[in-house]
């Protein structure tokens, strides 16, 4: 009798670099589809619900499984009716930062700026509140060549945002996208500090913000929907439209993403991580111009050249002390200053 296939087993180096490729991917894709998706028919609002509801289909039974596996040794195990399985306060408070504000206020400054804005001031300034939050919760150490890596990324940002504010004089709105992107990596920087603070598991803090961004948000947006205090453009949006950013903003953007962040840095480790997702920046804008047709200008280029050193600078410098990393949980949206753990990495 011949004996049954083996299944085709592939090797840690191959696991390793698909999963890096993949990331970077989403995570690229992150910026361009949720700025080609604000000049479509949902609203930031209907997008926020889309990736919350999207990520919960998976992600909710998920923590069901592991809270009742769990109990079985501590019935007091997880919290939000055995969905989330780590305690209340600390799912509440990673929730509200990692799940619903970075939602929201990432989709909403797609509304006023262009993804090469994003791809600057998201992943670019997420390294510097990281590493100032750490430095004030965690009294971690910001070396002289820290400080001048986490200078860079001022310089970029401010080449970025700077000039979207002084057109703020004649009108324009580029600003407020600019500010939502800053505030998005402000929020996420604040759940990367939540998650080292108390040592949370990359799927299990992932799981936890979406259970409490679902029993949150969905009825908050419900309520709001139902008062006529905020417009919604689901019922008159393309159903395959819908689907579509359920999958992509949901599964592959929190859930697929999470997954393969979390295997890089299982092959490659925090530094050579964080080296590979500088790409991202760099990447997004580009695709920002050849598939939406964005212009380039000198300050994006520059801005992103300095962002993109100041990323890479900070890396280099963490060989030497790794005392003194920063630990960073990169959402979404982009690479850490110094090496990313601790939590799933979501676009």
């Amino acid at each position: 009798m011949p004996a049954a296939p083996v299944a085709p087993r592939f090797s840690p180096r191959a696991i390793g670099i698909a999963s890096a490729v993949v990331t970077v991917l989403v995570w690229t894709g992150f910026i361009v589809i949720a700025r080609a998706s604000a000049d479509r028919s949902l609203s930031p609002m209907d997008l926020a619900l889309a990736r919350i509801c999207g990520a919960a289909v998976v992600l909710i039974p998920w923590g069901a499984w592991l809270v009742r596996r769990a109990r079985l040794a501590d019935p007091a195990h997880g919290s939000l009716f055995g969905l989330s399985p780590i305690p209340l306060r600390v799912t509440a408070l990673a929730g509200v930062f990692g799940g619903l504000a970075y939602s929201v206020l990432s989709y909403s400054g797609f509304v006023f700026a262009p993804a090469a804005h994003a791809s600057v001031l998201m992943p670019g300034s997420l390294p510097l509140w990281t590493a100032l939050l750490a430095a004030l919760v965690l009294h971690d150490r910001i070396t002289p060549a820290r400080a001048l890596g986490l200078a860079l990324i001022v310089l970029g940002d401010l080449l970025v945002g700077g000039a979207s504010l002084l057109r703020a004089f004649d009108g324009g709105e580029v600003w407020k996208g600019d500010l939502l992107f800053m505030v998005t990596a402000f929020c996420f920087g604040c759940y990367s500090v939540i998650v080292r603070r108390y040592g949370l598991d990359a799927v299990r803090a992932t799981i936890a913000i979406t259970v409490f961004a679902f029993f949150t948000y969905v009825p908050t947006y419900t309520l709001l929907v139902g008062t006529g205090m905020v417009a919604s453009r689901i019922g008159s949006a393309p159903v395959g439209e819908l689907l579509f950013q359920m999958l992509f903003q949901g599964v592959i953007s929190v859930v697929i993403s999470g997954i393969t962040f979390t295997r890089m840095i299982q092959y490659f480790g925090p530094v050579r991580s964080t080296m590979i997702t500088a790409l991202v920046p760099g990447l997004s804008a580009l695709g920002a111009v050849v598939l939406l047709g964005e212009p380039l200008y000198w300050n994006l280029i520059a801005g992103l050249l300095l962002v993109t050193a100041g990323i890479l600078f900070g890396v280099q410098r963490a060989r030497a002390a790794p005392a003194v990393a920063v630990d960073e949980p990169v959402n979404g949206a982009g690479p850490g200053a110094a090496r990313p753990a601790d939590a799933c990495g979501h676009a």
